[in-house]
């Protein structure tokens, strides 16, 4: 390996200690309650170190939420081959669910966490991030339009109605709201009020 690509893989390393403890800090103190010099002391390097790769908590932050939208709409990959439409975005809601339950910290920072509007890099208080992974849900959503398999005309208000069902399902078992019905029920119970709504949407969307 020659010098410039140890010193660029040395550069990603740094980079990724960064946002590792960049991360752990906002989920654990809150955007607002965490500085560059927390970051830097957690990794025990200099604030200006940190600045070497980010211009400010914000620039930061957004590159922690920017990665965690790039591997959700990574984890769609697998079914943009799907014939049927319903069937299409039946498996995107399992798997927003699932990643969620895999990736629980990225899902608090993409949507449960509260950060400034500025940190997200919005552009006329459009969420960027947000925006793009919902397009792809409509997109879905439009699919099932046009073949006749959801009735209601503006897939934009659908899709609202599908994320909000099935991100809200999700969000309730993640914040453990659902341990009222027992371990040993919940993740059954959860599946099968997805499978229900899914035959809603089938009957009358």
């Amino acid at each position: 390996m020659g010098i410039l690509e140890r010193k660029e893989r040395e550069r990603e390393e740094m980079r990724k200690l960064i946002l590792e403890a960049a991360q752990k800090l906002f989920l654990t103190n809150g955007y607002e309650k965490v500085s560059i010099r927390n970051i830097a002391d957690a990794i025990e390097y200099s604030p200006a170190t940190i600045y070497l790769y980010f211009k400010d908590k914000n620039e930061l932050f957004f590159a922690l939420h920017q990665q965690a939208f790039q591997k959700l709409i990574a984890e769609f990959a697998p079914i943009a081959d799907v014939q049927d439409p319903m069937e299409r975005l039946t498996a995107m809601g399992r798997l927003y669910i699932q990643f969620a339950f895999d990736n629980p910290e990225l899902f608090d920072l993409m949507f449960i966490m509260t950060a400034p509007i500025d940190a997200l890099e919005c552009r006329e208080d459009v969420w960027e991030d947000g925006h793009r992974a919902f397009f792809v849900l409509q997109n879905a959503v439009q699919h099932c339009i046009d073949a006749g398999v959801i009735r209601h005309p503006d897939a934009q208000q659908a899709s609202l109605v599908i994320w909000s069902m099935v991100h809200g399902l999700t969000a309730l078992f993640l914040r453990k709201r659902m341990d009222m019905f027992g371990e040993a029920n919940k993740k059954e119970l959860m599946d099968n009020a997805y499978d229900l709504f899914v035959q809603t949407i089938r009957k009358g969307l």
